[in-house]
């Protein structure tokens, strides 16, 4: 579906990167007390996994897609990042930025909001950091984000993967994106049309990179140096991939064309697109909030086009964006501004913020640990008493 970015989206998002924000929540990273004054940073809850995280971005070129927004012999530019389990000394490399500061300044003042008000969450993910030495390669995870979003509004998602041992590879969506390029260009959402098939392509190019990577090839751009034992760790035989709002129908759309991805889960997505998604065969889980089946008919049709190993989870109290940071990111925002409570409901339902984390943390994992690594999962056999908001559709 190409859904224009609404102002309520706008400023959902931009609430997601601070407006005002508390310092010392008690969990993730907060701004030592003699910190010099200056924009108040958010805070992200940590990974759960054993492992340390690490990240690194590539700058990657399509040459067989010309760009005619750039103009004549220009050709489409993408940012990706890469989140691996790191080795144990990663802690000697800097944490990466939740969001760079020029598209950070960009997604705020977009939504009408001083563009300096905040700085943007540092994640767990360490850049350059090597990566961790396992016995075997690891599987990959691929991520697309929504309309007019970037690619670390699922940050919690992905580096609690990354922690437990996958690779996660997110992308911008250039023009539906907030990106900064190597050279400093900036480009943000705007009136050219993106629509899901725009992200599938695009993933279908990061997955071409990805074997690339596999096989010892750098598809950086400009070639900057990579992590030490990058390449020989990505399992290109094991492939997944999500996505949120329209990132979810481009997962779906990215299956029905490319077999490399072997499973696909979708947080609510509205599962629109023309032509639309056919018949898949291979597995796929559906976590709603407001586009379930019920009130969306191209979701409920798409569940019907699942032939295989299928699953809808959704969240008792949810809202659009209770599967990605932003979740966790407005109420504190809220804690400081004053927000009522039935301001802050519009935002993120009624759904805790803490019990999101956790449901973004345990369902995908368990998602990927059962179609990647073959492990039994009976979290997904189930209701499950430690996730109460968890309901499981028929």
């Amino acid at each position: 579906m190409n859904t224009e970015l609404t102002r309520r989206h706008l400023l959902a998002a931009a609430l997601a990167t601070g407006v005002a924000v508390p310092l010392g929540t008690g969990r993730g990273w907060a701004a030592p007390a003699s910190a010099p004054p200056g924009p108040a940073g958010l805070t992200l809850p940590p990974p759960t996994g054993p492992h340390r995280v690490g990240t690194v971005s590539l700058y990657l070129v399509d040459t067989s897609r010309p760009d005619p927004v750039a103009g004549p012999g220009r050709h489409r530019e993408l940012m990706a990042s890469i989140w691996y389990p790191a080795a144990r000394h990663a802690g000697r490399h800097p944490v990466a930025p939740w969001l760079p500061a020029a598209p950070l300044r960009a997604l705020l003042g977009s939504a009408g909001f001083d563009a300096d008000a905040a700085a943007a969450p540092r994640t767990a993910g360490h850049e350059g950091a090597a990566v961790l030495r396992t016995p075997g390669r690891l599987p990959v995870i691929v991520f697309s984000h929504g309309a007019g979003g970037h690619r670390s509004e699922a940050t919690i998602v992905v580096q609690e993967l990354a922690s437990h041992g996958y690779i996660v590879v997110t992308v911008d969506h250039t023009y539906d994106a907030f990106s900064e390029f190597p050279d400093g260009r900036l480009t943000v959402p705007g009136d050219l049309p993106v629509t899901p098939w725009d992200h599938a392509h695009d993933i279908r190019f990061l997955l071409d990179r990805i074997e690339d990577l596999a096989a010892g090839r750098n598809p950086d751009a400009e070639h900057r140096a990579l992590p030490a034992g990058l390449g020989a760790a990505l399992d290109p035989r094991r492939i997944g991939m999500f996505g949120w709002s329209k990132g979810a129908t481009a997962t779906a759309l990215v299956m029905n064309t490319d077999q490399r991805v072997r499973a696909g889960l979708g947080f609510d997505g509205p599962m629109q697109s023309q032509p639309a998604v056919t018949d898949l065969d291979r597995p796929f889980m559906l976590m709603t909030a407001e586009f379930t089946r019920a009130a969306e008919p191209s979701v409920g049709q798409y569940w019907s086009h699942l032939r295989g190993w299928r699953l809808n989870v959704h969240a008792d109290g949810g809202a659009h964006g209770s599967y990605c940071d932003h979740q966790w990111l407005v109420p504190q925002l809220a804690r400081i501004t004053g927000m009522s409570d039935e301001e802050l409901a519009n935002w993120i339902g009624t759904l805790d913020p803490a019990r999101a984390v956790r449901i973004q943390q345990a369902y995908p994992l368990a998602f990927f640990d059962l179609h990647l690594r073959h492990r039994r999962q009976r979290l997904l056999e189930g209701p499950n008493p430690a996730f109460p908001e968890a309901q499981f559709i028929p």
